[in-house]
């Protein structure tokens, strides 16, 4: 049975909700009406009756699409207000429903013999043959949502339309089975085995069916294998995970496949609770995956309908307040919703995220949750933009705040920048140093030519953010001297113990504007130039953090001395000049963290780190 390898057991079972009707079925209480309502008014005044799509301006994450700006018609958002439109259950709405869908799958690439069969573009304007690259995700999105429509509207389309819809589904199927995406990806690995089981069944597909129980068997071994998901404690993709896991479970009639999931269920709401900070409601740190640092209030409205309401952050019409909530029969154990109400005394969560192999680091999340504040860290990570390795949250008079850790070039956020760390509580010791082969502003997209990048600017940068109206900061910072700082009920004091790109010493420096405040450690500011990575002998950034509740004691400023540790040959690769740094402490175990200086591929670098509390690993999930 699928658990967490050192303290948790699974629990009480998932208790499967009946499949939905149409129209009023859907809405058991007046106020989740008036939620879905509400969300299906705003998305009317979107509908662009021309392009037969919903219409809005242009964003993304900077990857993917090669468009800048303009309005845009997306796919997967008007597959997803269609599915709406048949909820609502009026006659009226089914005409709009009827031309999306017909619409959409005219944009899928239906030609089994092409490189992007079975998947969409974005937006109307972006062909796939456009996109940069094009993203295989919207098999697994827009499948999902045309199942919705085929489960529970497919006798109130026309004829040729069911057709369609069953063909396109089929197509997105088959996409996904080619494509073939690894457990590792956590909320696509089991989206897609949800559309494969699915439409194999329904369909009669035994093909489809049969990879579908496949693809579920794999990630649920795979999960259990190393210890959490891949996309660890991801706000965003966690939820993912369990809607589509609540989806299986209510559309999925394979015996062998809800017990999986039922038993996946369980453990992603565990994974989950054992991370709120329920003193500021929000998602403790480390992020595998955050689209924003300060927890989405929808995010809260799920954990409210997750505990069918026991758990109240908001109005039941607010809560349901969605295109879809409504048809996703969540639910969490009872037993965790403790985790919801009250933390009464400071724990420290500590979790597997990545079991290895006995000669190799594990990546392990700690997490300090204090009835003042929470700090969490990953031990083994990276900078990219989507990432939170180091993040703590409390509560300031003007509401929550945050501080995370990142990396800047050329004031984007620079994947290529690695983070080891120690955490013991309340305090971290940490490194940033760079890795020579990664990508650029993602980890994989737009991966370094020869190892060399061009920059007028790059910083490592301790950002405060949310509502840190009282922070207070020294005027004058100095690197290697303590920068203490008050904000709420905390205290905490940052420290850098060593910064250098090449022959270059960096730089300190206090930042204000309107979205926040910072302290940024410049490592090169300057004209425009080639930073070949390979040349450089030293690149890093070694730093303490602290943080406690306000109280008449002080943080002690941090005896941080380091040493040489001697090079090592790592895949054939000599690491070069090893530092470690050795922090002693009066009360509590020593920490010592060992990094290659010059920056190395990323596989070698991790080798050639190191860490120590006391005498333990604690790199290690059993240490």
């Amino acid at each position: 049975m699928l658990g967490y390898r050192q303290s948790l057991v699974i629990g009480s079972m998932v208790v499967v909700l009946a499949g939905a009707g149409i129209g009023a079925d859907f809405f058991p209480t007046a106020a989740r009406r008036e939620g879905f309502d509400a969300a299906l008014a705003e998305q009317d005044a979107a509908y662009d009756p021309n392009a037969k799509m919903l219409r809005a301006p242009f964003s993304s994450p900077g990857y993917h699409t090669t468009l800048a700006s303009g309005d845009v018609h997306r796919t997967r958002e008007s597959l997803t207000y269609a599915v709406a439109l048949l909820d609502s259950g009026e006659d009226a709405r089914l005409e709009r429903a009827v031309e999306i869908i017909r619409r959409v799958i005219a944009l899928q690439n239906q030609d089994p013999a092409s490189e992007t069969y079975g998947i969409w573009p974005w937006f109307l304007e972006e062909p796939l043959e456009q996109m940069s690259p094009p993203d295989w995700n919207w098999a697994d999105f827009c499948g999902t949502q045309l199942l919705q429509v085929a489960i529970d509207h497919a006798g109130r389309l026309p004829a040729d339309l069911q057709e369609e819809v069953e063909q396109s589904i089929l197509h997105a199927g088959r996409a996904i089975q080619k494509r073939n995406v690894g457990p590792g990806y956590t909320n696509i690995a089991i989206m897609g085995a949800y559309v494969t089981l699915v439409a194999g069944e329904r369909f009669g597909d035994g093909e489809l069916l049969a990879y579908g129980r496949a693809r579920l068997r794999r990630f649920y071994d795979y999960t259990l294998e190393k210890g959490s998901f891949s996309e660890y404690n991801s706000p965003t993709y966690t939820v993912v995970a369990i809607e589509t896991l609540s989806r299986l479970l209510a559309h999925v009639r394979d015996a062998d496949s809800r017990r999986l999931a039922t038993e996946l269920n369980d453990f992603a709401w565990r994974h989950l609770t054992r991370h709120f900070h329920a003193p500021t409601k929000q998602w403790a740190g480390p992020h595998s995956r955050a689209y924003a640092t300060l927890l989405d209030p929808s995010v809260l409205a799920f954990i409210q309908r997750g505990t069918n309401g026991k758990m109240s952050f908001m109005g039941e019409a607010q809560a349901y307040e969605s295109l879809d909530a409504h048809r996703i029969p969540l639910a969490c154990p009872e037993d965790l919703f403790d985790y919801f109400v009250t933390l009464r005394e400071p724990r420290i969560e500590r979790e597997a995220f990545v079991m290895n192999a006995s000669d190799e680091h594990d990546v392990i999340g700690t997490t300090y949750l204090h009835p003042d504040f929470t700090l969490g860290s990953v031990n083994i990570g990276d900078l990219w933009n989507q990432r939170r390795p180091l993040v703590a949250y409390w509560n300031a008079p003007s509401g929550v705040a945050a501080l995370r850790l990142r990396c800047l070039h050329d004031d984007y956020d620079f994947a290529c920048a690695s983070l080891y760390t120690i955490q013991d509580a309340a305090d971290v010791l940490g490194a940033v140093v760079f890795a020579t082969d990664r990508g650029d502003t993602h980890i994989s997209l737009d991966r370094i030519a020869n190892a060399t990048i061009q920059a007028q600017d790059l910083r490592v940068r301790l950002q405060f953010e949310g509502a840190p109206d009282d922070l207070k900061l020294p005027t004058k910072v100095e690197i290697g001297k303590p920068i203490d700082f008050t904000s709420g009920k905390i205290e905490g004091k940052f420290t850098i113990h060593a910064a250098k790109l090449g022959d270059s010493p960096g730089t300190i420096e206090i930042g204000r504007d309107a979205d926040g405040t910072w302290i940024d450690v410049v490592l090169y500011r300057g004209v425009q130039r080639d930073f070949d990575l390979r040349e450089i002998k030293e690149a890093q950034v070694v730093f303490t953090l602290s943080l406690m509740a306000s109280s008449i004691l002080t943080i002690p400023d941090p005896a941080v001395y380091p040493t040489l540790a001697g090079s090592m040959v790592v895949e054939g690769q000599l690491t070069g000049s090893r530092q470690k740094w050795f922090w002693r402490r009066s009360d509590r175990p020593s920490m010592t963290l060992t990094v290659p200086v010059a920056p190395l591929a990323s596989s070698a670098q991790t080798a050639a780190s190191a860490a120590l509390l006391d005498t333990l690993d604690p790199w290690k999930a059993a240490y």
